[in-house]
């Protein structure tokens, strides 16, 4: 009996059993002429050939008719219900000898592995998506894709879209994410792992060429106008043009010491800047490089044992951080106190007190102090044994 007349058994019977059995017997031929069975997992192209209440027949040559029902049949009722007799179906194979001798199938993992595939090849392809935005949390976007949910984090979004909350908190981040809540972004896939369910997208990659396009217009040395777009703990964020934005580390700030970026700059602040760093797609810029290096100046003023007046600025893990000029600090170290407690109990921060010098390097910008006015050795002067 061929498939055309099985369709028509079909199709006269309805749900009725003639339908059924034609089914069986062409499965038990075709069983019996194939040199081997299919694998459980394994995805299979075939015909639908029959459809009942709860189930749905599917004639895989070479080897014989599987059948989807129960659970798998309502998890794909959507599908099914759009497949009609005669339509070719792609299904997984979860069971060799399951109802009533069929093979078992399951069209909703079918579907899962087949878009894990595309995923895979998107990777490769590095295509590019317009994915909606479904929903936000602290740490990035959540987005469906082919019926997958996947996500994007911050870290992975274009400059326009990342969260640049003042103060950091975590609780802002999310609100600011929230507002790209049904926005479509363009993205590119970066990771696919169907084991872990996981499907990380980037809004970044997609524009790397569009990127570097822009940025060969510019060489290192070059001084750019720029507007602030953000602040954080570790630098700030420069608008060179538009879709180009370099960014300022905390230690190209200023050559005086910053601690917060925030309170430097605001966004929208206009400044200068200089290009210390093309790689890749990302520039690095440099606001203190168009500033007189003060180390400079400071090698004509000061020398090793000169008695200078400074002021504590910082604690570190080291000792006590000296601001003996602007954009010039010298270390006091710990070990010149019992604990440190007592430094900081010596050593006020904001206070005013008198250090030596000891270690004077201004080209290497290093400068070591010790608390009050003493006498050091020489250079080179080596000390009498016992004194």
């Amino acid at each position: 009996m061929d498939n055309q007349k099985l369709v028509e058994i079909e199709n006269e019977e309805a749900v009725g059993g003639v339908g059924k059995v034609a089914v069986r017997a062409t499965m038990e031929e075709v069983t019996k002429n194939s040199s081997a069975l299919p694998d459980v997992g394994a995805l299979v192209e075939g015909r639908v050939i029959a459809k009942e209440k709860m189930s749905l027949y599917v004639e895989i040559i070479p080897f014989g008719t599987g059948i989807i029902f129960g659970r798998e049949y309502l998890n794909a009722r959507d599908v099914i219900k759009k497949v009609n007799i005669g339509d070719l179906v792609t299904a997984k194979v979860v069971a060799l000898e399951g109802e009533e001798g069929y093979f078992e199938l399951s069209l909703k993992e079918a579907k899962q592995a087949l878009v894990w595939s595309d995923a895979e090849k998107a990777i490769k392809s590095k295509a590019v998506f317009d994915v909606m935005v479904k929903d936000a949390n602290k740490g990035g976007l959540i987005m469906e894709w082919q019926g997958i949910d996947g996500f994007i984090p911050a870290s992975q979004l274009k400059a326009d879209h990342y969260p640049r909350v003042t103060d950091g908190d975590k609780d802002k981040i999310a609100d600011e994410l929230k507002k790209l809540v049904g926005k479509m972004l363009s993205v590119s896939i970066i990771t696919a792992d169907p084991r872990e369910n996981k499907l990380i997208f980037s809004e970044k990659n997609q524009d790397n060429k569009a990127k570097k396009t822009l940025i060969e217009k510019y060489s290192l040395g070059d001084i750019v106008d720029g507007e602030v777009t953000g602040a954080v703990d570790f630098g700030i964020f420069i608008k060179v043009e538009d879709g180009l934005e370099g960014l300022v580390h905390i230690s190209e700030i200023d050559w005086s010491l910053v601690e917060n970026p925030r309170d430097v700059f605001k966004v929208g602040e206009k400044v200068k800047a200089k290009i210390i760093e093309i790689k890749d797609d990302k520039i690095s810029l440099s606001i203190k490089a168009l500033k007189t290096n003060p180390w400079s100046e400071a090698e004509k003023k000061y020398k090793r044992g000169e008695i200078v007046k400074g002021v504590v600025i910082k604690y570190n893990k080291h000792g006590a951080l000296i601001s003996i000029e602007e954009g010039v600090a010298g270390l006091v170290h710990i070990s010149e106190f019992k604990t440190e407690e007592e430094l900081r109990k010596t050593l006020e921060l904001g206070k005013t007190y008198t250090f030596t010098i000891n270690l004077f390097e201004p080209r290497n910008q290093k400068m070591t102090l010790s608390f009050g006015a003493i006498t050091l050795p020489e250079v080179g002067e080596k000390k009498e044994e016992g004194k």
